[in-house]
């Protein structure tokens, strides 16, 4: 009996170990999770195991999605998971993934993973420009990204080329500018630095912020055609249904909101949406594959639930979540607050370690460098003291020479004196010299035309001494006759009127000479001085000069007086032929009377100047 027990205990036990599992592996935006599922298990079962693993409450966002050919399909929930067209293979793949969108993140997502969750899922689908994004945009998000990642800027740890292995920008958007990947990493740095102070979360929600507001942000595309088999696109979102050109997904042609929508309805590959507007007309297309009517249909179901349930009073449910979130939020702001504190409290007390360490340091350096100056100072006295005995004897040797110099300058201002006294007597010479080259020049210009004078005179006299010879020769070629009241015997012994006795010795060597003899004066006269004399002496050399000169103009007498002497001397032999000849020679006399009027001028102190006298 106790062996049969035993026998069907262990084959019970045999019978559970050998019941059938199977393995998914669940790929989320972070890691992979695997887990061992029952056979039995349906679709809400494993989901329910991943969001209780992940700490996920808002559930109705997500989805398990699996590759099923060339589509993609999601788990349904009420279905057992192995009676779905998932993939044979073990371990089963499923993707964790939001499946429907919030109309405003800020607002419906309450719990931090759910945000994490959607900001990584969003985020991937930028970078694999499945949603369009802005180059400034783009710039903006990566920045919000970085800062979810890093935390607050730091220079000191975020040097250049901390981002070089990080993907932040849609390849479409780095290849639309010419730019090098670190002037990108310049400027999604420059954006990154503005968010200091924000928490990670802060930053997660500003990216999803700016994400809703993108054209193709929780928008599910879908190929269809309409009745006249016009290919066009299908977007089914958060807010309603809308139809695109199949070369434009960012505008759409028509839309219908949710709430303009009475009912969405499918045959076989024809679907129909049937407004509120009964007046309105239907719009009917037509899909290529049943699958992909299935996922059309279940994606309108999905949105048009969750539009209507934000438009009503929250459940029970989320209400406690969003308290939850707030007190969460509340306690999170807090203890940031108390870490701020803290990190700024830990901070000033680095700071002022650092202020410490660096005025000890700044000390010690004071006193090796105080140091350093008392032994350069007791040098330094020693050179000074050496210095001052030397300055003390160049002092002596200073005011030896001052004493010098002072007798130096007594004596170049006595020779001052003296220059001065010199020049200004110097200056007295030059004027005075001036005045008398004044004088001489004028007495030079007089004696130039009184040798003019002189020069036309001599022509004159010249041309009378011609004369005079021809008159004198005729007449001493003629007899000499007597007067006739005179007795021959009457006449003095001495005197003979014989042509012998009355022939003049006037040779021409003596006209001759009376002529150079009266060129010597005149050049003599008219010859300039041969120097300026002194101005000391001056004085006395043209008082010297006088003096000599006074025989040289007597001994040369001026035309009237030349004129007035021949007169005389013709009076005289007038009056002496007169008494001497007798009556018969009256005739002879008579030319002899002529002769003042013809007699040439001539030196009257020169004994060969007037040779009929001789």
């Amino acid at each position: 009996m106790a062996s049969a027990f035993a026998a069907k205990m262990g084959f019970n036990s045999l019978m559970r170990k050998q019941a059938k599992t199977f393995n998914v592996r669940i790929s989320t935006m972070e890691s992979d999770l695997e887990f061992s599922c029952e056979v039995k298990w349906k679709g809400k079962d494993l989901f329910d195991l991943v969001c209780r693993t992940l700490g996920l409450r808002e559930t109705w966002f997500f989805g398990l999605r699996y590759n099923i050919k060339d589509t993609v399909a999601w788990l349904k929930m009420d279905k057992k998971v192995l009676d779905q067209e998932v993939p044979k293979e073990e371990p089963i793949t499923f993707h964790f993934l939001a499946k429907f969108y919030p109309e405003n993140a800020e607002e419906e997502l309450v719990q931090d993973i759910t945000q994490h969750l959607f900001f990584l899922q969003v985020k991937k689908k930028i970078l694999d420009e499945e949603i369009h994004c802005p180059p400034e945009a783009s710039v903006l998000l990566a920045s919000y990204a970085v800062h979810a990642e890093y935390g607050d800027y730091d220079p000191a740890v975020h040097k250049p080329g901390f981002l070089a292995e990080e993907e932040l920008l849609p390849k479409r958007v780095i290849n639309l500018y010419q730019m090098t990947p670190e002037m990108w990493e310049e400027r999604i740095t420059a954006c990154y630095a503005e968010h200091r102070g924000r928490t990670r979360d802060e930053a997660e929600m500003e990216y999803l912020k700016i994400a809703q507001d993108l054209d193709m942000y929780g928008v599910n595309y879908f190929l269809i055609r309409n009745k006249k088999g016009t290919d066009l696109l299908l977007g089914v979102d958060a807010l309603g249904l809308h139809i695109y050109e199949p070369d434009n997904k960012l505008t759409p042609k028509c839309s219908f909101p949710w709430n303009e929508i009475r009912n969405i309805s499918y045959s076989d590959k024809e679907f129909t949406i049937k407004p509120l507007d009964k007046k309105a007309n239907v719009f009917k297309f037509n899909s290529s594959r049943l699958r992909v009517n299935k996922l059309i249909l279940q994606l309108c179901i999905g949105n048009h639930d969750l539009f209507m349930r934000r438009r009503r009073v929250d459940s029970l449910e989320v209400q406690q979540m969003k308290a939850q979130a707030r007190e969460e939020r509340a306690r999170k702001q807090v203890e940031r607050q108390r870490l701020q504190r803290e990190k700024q409290l830990r901070e000033e007390a680095e700071r002022a370690r650092d202020e410490l360490k660096r005025r000890l340091i700044q000390l010690q350096d004071e006193a090796h460098m105080a140091n350093e100056a008392l032994l350069r100072s007791e040098q330094t006295a020693d050179l000074l003291a050496e210095k001052a005995q030397i300055a003390e004897e160049e002092a002596k040797l200073l005011a030896q020479k001052a004493a010098e110099a002072e007798t130096e300058m007594q004596r170049i201002k006595v020779t001052a004196i003296r220059g001065q006294e010199e020049r200004r007597l110097m200056e007295q010479k030059m004027l005075e010299a001036k005045m008398v080259a004044l004088k001489m020049a004028e007495e030079s210009e007089r004696r130039a035309k009184e040798a003019e004078q002189l020069k036309q005179d001599l022509l004159e006299a010249r041309d009378s001494e011609r004369r005079a010879k021809n008159k004198l020769l005729e007449i001493t070629s003629k007899a000499v006759y007597v007067s006739p009241g005179l007795a021959p015997d009457s006449m003095p012994q001495d005197v003979s009127f014989s042509r012998e006795n009355l022939s003049f010795d006037f040779k021409d060597t003596d006209m001759k000479r009376l002529s150079m003899e009266i060129e010597k004066e005149n050049l003599h006269y008219r010859a300039p001085s041969p120097g300026l004399p002194s101005l000391r002496n001056f004085k006395q050399q043209s008082c010297r000069d006088e003096d000599e000169q006074l025989p040289r103009t007597s001994s040369i007498c001026t035309p009237g007086q030349l004129k007035r002497q021949i007169t005389l001397q013709g009076f005289m032999v007038f009056f002496f032929l007169k008494n001497t000849v007798d009556k018969k020679t009256k005739q002879k006399n008579a030319h002899c009377l002529n002769l003042h009027q013809i007699f040439v001028p001539c030196v009257c102190t020169n004994k060969n100047a007037c040779l009929f006298l001789h």
